[in-house]
């Protein structure tokens, strides 16, 4: 039995909690076909840190919004111009070089020759080296495993250093940095592409591969109070706690000089929260130096949070 499941929301947490929903409790289907897309947003991988992976202050400022997968894999950029497929089969079933054919012949059917490369990505060659056009991540339960991927068919790749560098000057940490690979476009090849087509193309070879025909189902962010469980992925995925408090023990420094003297602070950060602070400095107000590392310890690491207590800082002493 098959089941092609498309989402007419672009909410990542949406998308991502419906596909932790297909795979945790879907189990009716021998295979399931996911295709979704999100707007400007970037998702990391289960185990990455996101003020390693992300410049967090830029996207805040752009409106691009962050998600963290249940699945490992690297940081990637999401917009409209990129479409998500996720394959969802039963343990005996499962097959990830089938999943890739099944994506290898839906892009010949524009003329296009992809291949499966060494980190379970896609690429295609040029005369200057190959280019990554897909990347994959996986993850497997006793009787259930899934496997997703993104296409990249008109996405603003300009965008891609600006939300994937970090934004820190010195910053070492535990967890799974991120690959960079030379990416293009398919419209590159064929310029009138779309999610659309392409969805097409992947629900034509999905069928094609199992020689079945499938129940098709829509989905749009109104499911959300139709199906309590759907809610409860959807709450954990945007929670505080599952973005940022899931970081493993990281370390950042930042070393600054001013009129008045310079500065190197180090912050312990652990679970998105800082636990140990060191300022080092020839300022003249030891003090106060003090002071600043004693109001930053047990704050959230989020400028938000490390502002308004510097805030409240300069408040006690502008009336003192």
């Amino acid at each position: 039995m098959l089941k092609i499941y498309y989402s007419n929301s672009t909410n990542p947490w949406f998308n991502l909690a419906t596909e932790d929903w297909l795979f945790q409790e879907n189990l009716d289907a021998d295979h399931i076909l996911f295709l979704w897309r999100n707007q400007a947003s970037v998702i990391i991988g289960r185990s990455q840190n996101p003020w390693v992976e992300c410049h967090l202050e830029k996207m805040q400022e752009d409106g691009v919004l962050l998600a963290r997968r249940q699945s490992g894999g690297g940081a990637v950029f999401h917009d409209l111009g990129n479409t998500n497929f996720t394959f969802i089969s039963r343990k005996n079933n499962y097959d990830k070089h089938k999943n890739l054919q099944i994506i290898i012949a839906a892009l010949a059917q524009f003329g296009i020759e992809a291949i499966a490369s060494g980190r379970n990505d896609l690429v295609i060659e040029f005369a200057d080296g190959s280019r990554k056009i897909s990347g994959n991540a996986f993850k497997e339960k006793i009787d259930r495993a899934f496997h997703h991927g993104t296409l990249l068919i008109n996405t603003d790749l300009n965008k891609l250093p600006n939300y994937l560098n970090p934004n820190e000057k010195k910053l070492a940490a535990k967890g799974v940095p991120s690959v960079r690979s030379r990416v293009t476009n398919l419209v590159e090849l064929v310029p009138n592409l779309n999610h659309e087509l392409i969805c097409a193309a992947i629900e034509k070879e999905f069928l094609n591969q199992h020689q079945s025909t499938a129940e098709k189902i829509t989905l749009d962010i109104s499911n959300l109070e139709k199906i309590p469980s759907l809610m409860n992925y959807y709450k954990k995925l945007y929670d505080w706690d599952w973005l940022y408090g899931q970081t493993l023990e990281f370390t950042h420094q930042i070393e600054e000089r001013f009129d008045w003297g310079s500065v190197d602070i180090r912050l312990l950060v652990k679970n998105g929260v800082i636990e140990d602070v060191k300022i080092y400095s020839d300022s003249l107000f030891p003090d106060l130096i003090d002071e600043v590392a004693e109001n930053l310890k047990n704050k959230i690491y989020s400028t938000v949070r490390i502002s308004a207590a510097l805030e409240n800082l300069t408040k006690k002493h502008s009336t003192d």
